[in-house]
This record gives structure tokens, C-alpha cells and sequence, in this order.
């Protein structure tokens, strides 16, 4: 009795360890989500935040320096062409304090002595040049009696020309004297301010509505300061900086959509313009960045009615797009060694499968070569996952 008691006691010991080892050596099965290969349209698109503009817009400048009365036109008022948006009352010409007055009465004694010493220079060069006609035609008649060799006519005629040169010289160093005299004697003249200058009236260049008022109150403006900004805010264009490095994948004339606008529906829209000039801007990270601006035009205004000068919009630019291909989640795809990978579903397991990709989106990829169409791939694999370990499809795909 005894002995059958101890040889069930080993057995028993024999099959839990049996079990345990069992359970130890058996392939771990590993839940995943899968998703399935599928043909269908593929969109690539640029995405970046933009900002409307009114693409014709006037800046309505001060045409006269002075006293700009209070501006009763606000932001949103309607105006036509020729309607007065401002009004200036020409200020009176400032007269020369004292100090600018004796700097004044400086530059015109300098000036006086310039112009004398000029004066004094045409009048040495004049002596000179009837000296030296004198010589050459006392050289003139010692030749014609053999008492001079003729090479020193040659040599007075030189002195001569070279002098009426120099006298030709001073005529104009003394007009240039002259002239500096006649500016520096400008800055003494004291102006007389007129009885009634009248008022200057501003007009509006074009009908629209008044975008930004830069000056409400009365003040002081200097001629060609801005006033005003008038446009028609129902002719906007959305402007976009992209990455320089984006917009060289950008066509002019593009589909393009417009999103978080305001409203739940999608705006369609085109690329109009590519600058074909860049900018540095900095980003968010203090990165120095190249950016283009890009403008697109919305393909019906009337949809942006709602919108207005300077609103913020996310755009989607196409650079690329197919009706049918062949395509994969990008959460499958992984790199092995140079090329893209995906765990395919496989009879309970995961197999590695090598694949050749085209254009990509952040959420499908495009397949060139490796999968075909009903096929099962794991997304989001982890570093458990390997080729060949059992997996089961979680509840969630």
C-alpha cells in the first residue's frame, strides 16, 4: 500500500512538471491590429496654415505735409471712388531759428569766398594766356629774321593752347562758385505764410471698404504718410509660406483645399502665384528657415463671404494624386536595412515581407511591388513581433 501511495505521488510530480515545462516551451501568441491591402484614390498634399488677403488693396497717403483733421471713417464703412476719406490743412512753412540762421549766413560767406577765389583764379589764367600770346608772337618775328630756331614757335603755340584751357577751366570753376552761392543764399530767405491756404481733401482711389484706419485723431503727417487702407474684402486670396523645399513641388494652377475656416465644410481652391522669391523666417524651435509665399485663389468667392482680411485657414496644396492604387497604412511600414518592410498575416503568423513604395501621405503609402490587393498586415508592430511568432487578431480590427 505504501509503495502504490509513493509511485502515484511521483507521477503526480512527474506530470506537473511535465505541464510546467509544457507551458513553458509552448509559442507565445501575441495580440495585433491588422489592416487590410487595398486599391482606392491616393492624395498627396502640402499642409500648412495661411492667411486671407484682399489682393487689390489701396494705402491712401497724405499727398501734403500738415495738420490731418480727425478721420470719421471706421474699419468696414463703405466708400466709391472719388468719395473724401480725410482732409489736410496745409501747415505754414517753419521759419530758421537762430541757430540755423547764422549756420545759413556761414555757408553763403563761404560761398561769397569760393566764388571770389574762383573769379580770382579766371582772371590769373586770362593774364596768363595774354602773356602768353605775346611771347609767341614776339617768337613769331625772331624767326622771320633768323634769330630764333622755329621749334620754339612750336612751343609758345603750346603755351598758348594749354593756357586757354586752364581759362576755360576757371569760367566754370566760377559758375560752379557761383551756384553753390545762389543755394547757400536760398536757406536765408524767410517765408511768408499766405492769409488761407485752404484745406487739401484726400480721395478714396477705389470702391471698397475702409480695411485698417491708421490715424484717427487729428495730427501732425508728413507728405506720402499712410492714412488709410481701402480694398474690396470680396477679393481675397490666401496666402501660404511653405518650406522652400515644399514649394518646388507646388504647380502653379494646383487643386487645393481650404479647412478650419470657420465652418465645417471644405472650401475648394488653386494655387494662382509662386513667388520666385524665398525669405528667412524663423520658427517656432528658433530654427532659421527658408519659406515662399504661395497664393491661392478660392474657386468660388461667394463661399469666403464669411471671411475677412487677415483670418487664418489650414490649406491643402495637391502635388500629386491617383484614382487607383494599390495602397498600405504607413502604421504597417518599417525599415529593414534599406528597404521598407511589413509583417503580413499568415496563417496565424507573422511573416516579413520585403515591399517597394511610391508616394506617401502621413496615413497611406503607395505600393509599387511586394503585396497584392486583400492582403492582411499588422499595424503598429512592436518589438516583440517577429517573423514567424504566432499572432491573433485583436477584437478592435
Amino acid at each position: 500500500m505504501f509503495r502504490m501511495l509513493s509511485n502515484r505521488r511521483v507521477l503526480l510530480v512527474i506530470a506537473c512538471v511535465g505541464g510546467l515545462l509544457t507551458m513553458a516551451l509552448w509559442p507565445e501568441t501575441f495580440e495585433v491590429d491588422v489592416a487590410t491591402v487595398s486599391r482606392g484614390p491616393l492624395v498627396v498634399t502640402v499642409d500648412e496654415e495661411g492667411q486671407t488677403r484682399v489682393r487689390d488693396r489701396f494705402v491712401v497717403s497724405a499727398p501734403v505735409g500738415g495738420r490731418v483733421l480727425r478721420i470719421e471713417l471706421e474699419p468696414g464703412d463703405v466708400v466709391r471712388r472719388g468719395d473724401v476719406v480725410a482732409r489736410i490743412q496745409p501747415e505754414t512753412p517753419s521759419l530758421l531759428d537762430a541757430r540755423a540762421h547764422a549756420e545759413a549766413q556761414a555757408a553763403v560767406a563761404s560761398a561769397e569766398a569760393a566764388l571770389g577765389r574762383a573769379q580770382a583764379e579766371e582772371q590769373r589764367a586770362r593774364a596768363a594766356v595774354a602773356q602768353a600770346e605775346r611771347e609767341m608772337e614776339r617768337s613769331e618775328r625772331l624767326v622771320a629774321v633768323g634769330a630764333m630756331p622755329a621749334q620754339d614757335v612750336d612751343a609758345r603755340h603750346d603755351e598758348v593752347r594749354f593756357g586757354e584751357e586752364a581759362v576755360k577751366a576757371a569760367v566754370f570753376a566760377v559758375r560752379a562758385a557761383a551756384s553753390e552761392l545762389q543755394r547757400a543764399r536760398v536757406h536765408l530767405v524767410r517765408p511768408s505764410a499766405p492769409a488761407n491756404m485752404g484745406t487739401v481733401t484726400v480721395n478714396a482711389p477705389a470702391d471698397g471698404v475702409v480695411l485698417r484706419r491708421l490715424h484717427e485723431s487729428e495730427t501732425v503727417v508728413a507728405a506720402g504718410e499712410p492714412l488709410l487702407e481701402v480694398g474690396d474684402p470680396r477679393q481675397l486670396e490666401i496666402v501660404v509660406d511653405l518650406l522652400s523645399a515644399d514649394a518646388v513641388r507646388v504647380n502653379a494652377g494646383a487643386r487645393a483645399t481650404i479647412e478650419q475656416w470657420g465652418e465645417d465644410t471644405v472650401l475648394d481652391a488653386k494655387v494662382r502665384r509662386i513667388e520666385p522669391a524665398g525669405f528667412t523666417k524663423m520658427s517656432a524651435l528658433g530654427v532659421e528657415e527658408q519659406r515662399v509665399n504661395v497664393m491661392l485663389e478660392p474657386s468660388d468667392p461667394r463661399a469666403c463671404a464669411a471671411l475677412g482680411d487677415a483670418y487664418r485657414v489650414d490649406v491643402r496644396i495637391v502635388t500629386w494624386e491617383a484614382s487607383d492604387v494599390l495602397k498600405v497604412p504607413t502604421s504597417a511600414l518599417f525599415r529593414q536595412g534599406e528597404q521598407w518592410a511589413v509583417y503580413v498575416l499568415h496563417e496565424g503568423r507573422a511573416r516579413q515581407t520585403a515591399v517597394e513604395i511610391g508616394h506617401q501621405t502621413p496615413r497611406e503609402a503607395e505600393v509599387t511591388a511586394g503585396l497584392s490587393e486583400a492582403m492582411r498586415v499588422i499595424v503598429h508592430p512592436g518589438d516583440l513581433i517577429r517573423d514567424g511568432v504566432r499572432v491573433r487578431v485583436s477584437a478592435r480590427s
